[in-house]
């Protein structure tokens, strides 16, 4: 054996060990691509296809990779090597205990003139997936075991065209971002080099902004016109921007004739989506549409073990259940009482027991709280003033009705998660109205008495 090629027959042995180790398709999906490029003075530099391989080798298996190599090779310092697509010429490296990444990043190749009958080869793309937002990390119940299964569907069955576009909706914090991208990470575990990718609307409305003021639309859309699974959060941000709708209709259309799977989230279902073009709405709906709703007792359960599991933390059943039975909004609260037990535990010393989760909820998240819908708003502001709520959508602009409909979008800003421009939309005024409204009412607030006094009547009445 050459020393030239010592280190590949190593790195052949050390495959070996992990392919007994792993399920087979996971072996072919993540190690069978990974070549040792050489092995010189402790350095090991392994070349890996992605970026993204690299993520997720090191958050999945780095722990068999350190201790076959240390096996094999005996101590090192592992280096990792992958191409990216790029317009600058760089080295960057990252140091961690663990490995120390290098990533060069290429040149893109000539242009040559473009066959239309062959499928156009695109180099791969960062999917902007959490690592964490697995479905093994994903609790189900009852509350969403539709959306789950129609998720593990389209994730595992490349050929699963039925829910496309799969639109999910429902409040804040019930795991809507969790599932879709756990659909992404899944697709990418079972083909590597499927080109997914996740982002906001706000990103998306972002970037396309820049596009129009670098003059580089049509750029921006053959970029996302080439993904395979493209994963859209928090649709609803759209509404009111026509033109992003409208660049957005084309991208959709495009992947949706060739077959590409388009996954899409919003705070509401398409049909109560304002401000958002009718053809749009329209294609939302050509799919599936599933609703995550509030958890169930189960679930809230189901997800305080997993994360006190995952902590380390040992809470007693009684706590588990007045937790689950108290705090029934949101996923997102639930986490976060159980972030705080541990911080009482571990930094405090303290016993957990009902009466600290008692302490740790009041602190947090109010006990059974309400959540404050626009509607009902504008039936608790009329009823105050003791006029028609159908006025307050009207036109009139008496100062009785004008005064009302101003602290309806006081309150919708201050106590949902609509935007000023859904909350425009809601009254048919605009943008700039709501934001005059709410100026004109805090100016009120900080100089009329009675008036603050008339406020603090119908926010108690809110949250009663």
């Amino acid at each position: 054996m050459t020393a030239s090629s010592q280190h590949i027959e190593k790195w052949n042995e050390c495959l070996a060990i992990i392919k007994d180790n792993l399920p087979v398709e996971q072996y072919n999906a993540w190690f069978a691509p990974i070549t040792a490029l050489k092995f010189d003075d402790g350095k090991l530099v392994l070349h890996a296809p992605t970026q993204y391989f690299v993520e997720q080798i090191e958050s999945r298996y780095l722990n068999l990779l350190k201790a076959v190599i240390m096996r094999v090779f005996g101590k090192v310092k592992l280096y990792y090597n992958y191409d990216v697509v790029s317009h600058e010429q760089s080295v960057t490296e990252e140091n961690d205990n663990s490995s120390t990444v290098i990533n060069n990043r290429y040149l893109s190749q000539s242009r040559q003139p473009g066959n239309p009958f062959e499928p156009v080869q695109y180099a791969d793309v960062d999917p902007q997936l959490n690592p964490r937002n697995t479905f093994e990390n994903y609790c189900d119940s009852n509350s969403n075991k539709l959306a789950v299964s129609i998720g593990m569907a389209i994730a595992t069955d490349p050929n699963c065209k039925t829910f496309n576009p799969l639109f999910i909706f429902g409040p804040t914090g019930v795991g809507k971002t969790h599932l879709i991208q756990a659909i992404g990470i899944k697709i990418k575990e079972n083909n590597p080099r499927a080109r997914v990718l996740y982002l906001t609307a706000r990103i998306f409305e972002s970037q396309y902004t820049t596009a129009v003021r670098d003059n580089k639309v049509n750029d921006f859309i053959n970029f996302y016109q080439s993904m395979d699974v493209l994963i859209l959060d928090d649709i609803q941000e759209f509404a009111g921007k026509q033109k992003t709708q409208n660049t957005f209709y084309h991208i959709f259309n495009q992947l949706h004739s060739h077959g590409k799977q388009l996954i899409l989230s919003s705070d509401c279902r398409p049909s109560e989506l304002d401000g958002m073009v009718p053809r749009l709405i329209s294609r939302f709906k050509w799919g599936m549409t599933v609703e995550l709703s509030k958890p169930d007792y189960a679930l809230r359960r189901n997800v305080l073990e997993l994360k006190a599991s995952q902590d380390g933390l040992v809470i007693p059943a009684e706590v588990l259940d007045y937790i689950a039975s108290n705090v029934t909004d949101s996923i997102r609260e639930l986490e976060g009482i159980v972030v705080s037990l541990l911080a009482h535990a571990t930094m405090l010393n303290q016993d957990i027991n009902i009466d600290l989760a008692r302490s740790v909820i009041s602190n947090s998240v109010k006990i059974n709280k309400r959540q404050v819908t626009f509607d009902m708003i504008a039936e608790t502001v009329a009823k105050h003033y003791n006029i028609d709520s159908s006025l307050i959508y009207g036109k009139t602009r008496k100062r009785e009705i004008s005064d009302a409909r101003q602290l309806v979008m006081y309150f919708a800003r201050k106590e949902t998660q609509l935007s000023s421009t859904n909350i425009g939309m809601r009254l048919d005024r605009n943008h700039a109205t709501v934001l005059h409204a709410i100026k004109q009412i805090e100016q009120r607030l900080s100089v009329e008495k009675s008036f603050r006094e008339e406020v603090e009547k119908i926010e108690a009445e809110l949250k009663k």
